[in-house]
């Protein structure tokens, strides 16, 4: 058998019932460094105030998605209760 079969039939399953909560975390943790660079910019000019707009630019792209997949988890979950 090959290593890679090996690893395969030892691998731990898909758990997923904590999923919710980590990306629940997730969220409130980007929104914190986003408000406190946003606190930062304040202070900020030209070039380093541009790369914390653009980088809270993604950070807002990322809660986004996370919210998203918040959605799609918790209707996984519920599927699965059913």
């Amino acid at each position: 058998m090959s290593q890679r079969k090996q690893n395969q039939q030892y691998a731990n399953p898909d758990d997923r019932s904590d999923n919710v909560e980590k990306l629940q975390e997730m969220v409130q943790n980007t929104i914190q460094n986003l408000e406190a660079a946003h606190d930062t910019m304040q202070f900020s000019e030209g070039e380093a105030k541009q790369q914390i707009i653009d980088k809270n630019k993604r950070r807002e792209e990322s809660i986004n998605a996370m919210r998203n997949e918040i959605k799609d988890e918790a209707r996984h979950q519920q599927d699965q209760r059913k």
